[in-house]
């Protein structure tokens, strides 16, 4: 009784522990909805800035380049969402959403409709763009997202003449999902890719023009963390539980023998 006792209050223990696993893929606590800027930067270093869940909007000309930037850290896979309402008479219209992390890459798209074409007197477009999930450290070869400001890029890549300068009203939006220690990685940046520090020595940081201010809400994580922590503590309890029972059911009851009468 004592084994089962034991096993079943271990169990009990890996499901509470799960549980806060399992809320890491939500949302983050940012992506409340709140109200976002209502203009857009026409360059990288003009980016507007925005916060996860926060909805930008901003009113533009047709063949305008529209940025905004938006703090991403380690272990979120975020996705930008930009709809472009039209003016009343265009003709066929391509927009295209990008996005750049701080080293100015294009990232890819894992999924979403990051061009579509508009109809004639269409009403508006939207577009989609699902990042990969964004790793605490990458080889330099690579085009790893990793941790930082990234940057999205709105504008139409085809146009007839007639139609450039027309006005158009644009609202933009990143969810990001925290997916937790299944992409944690061994290793992590010593700064956050973030212009204007990143690449600065450590002494000159403190009086550095920073081109993107914003950050997560609980802080750079840099990927010290992860919930891979939680299950490796978990499985060492576990296997030392599973030792102990084994040991009690096998050791026996440490009495000798019964000798039978008349032996």
């Amino acid at each position: 009784m004592r084994v089962v006792r034991a096993v079943s209050a271990a169990l009990l223990t890996l499901g509470l522990a799960a549980a806060p696993a399992a809320a890491d893929a939500s949302p983050s606590p940012s992506q409340d909805g709140s109200s976002g800027p209502t203009r857009a930067g026409t360059s990288f270093r003009t980016a507007t800035e925005i916060e996860p869940g926060q909805e930008a909007t901003a009113g533009g000309s047709t063949g305008d380049y529209l940025y905004w930037s938006v703090p991403v850290d380690t272990g979120q896979r975020p996705t930008v969402r930009a709809t472009v309402k039209l003016p009343d008479t265009h003709a066929s219209q391509t927009w295209q959403v990008d996005v750049y992390d701080g080293l100015r890459r294009r990232q890819a798209c894992r999924y979403g409709a990051q061009t579509r074409t508009a109809a004639a007197d269409a009403a508006s477009v939207e577009l989609a763009c699902a990042l990969r999930t964004v790793r605490a450290w990458s080889e330099p070869w690579a085009n790893d997202p990793l941790p930082g400001t990234y940057y999205i890029r709105l504008t139409a890549t085809g146009v007839a003449t007639s139609d450039l300068g027309l006005p158009v009203d644009a609202r933009v939006r990143v969810e990001s999902v925290d997916v937790g220690g299944a992409a944690a990685v061994d290793g992590s940046l010593a700064e956050p890719l973030v212009p204007g520090i990143a690449t600065r020595p450590e002494e000159d940081r403190e009086d550095a023009a920073v081109l993107a201010g914003l950050e997560p809400e609980d802080g750079w994580t840099s990927g010290w963390w992860s919930d891979r922590w939680v299950w490796t503590a978990l499985g060492g309890a576990l296997a030392a539980l599973a030792g102990v029972a084994g040991y009690a059911l096998t050791r026996g009851s440490g009495r000798p023998a019964r000798v039978p009468p008349g032996a």
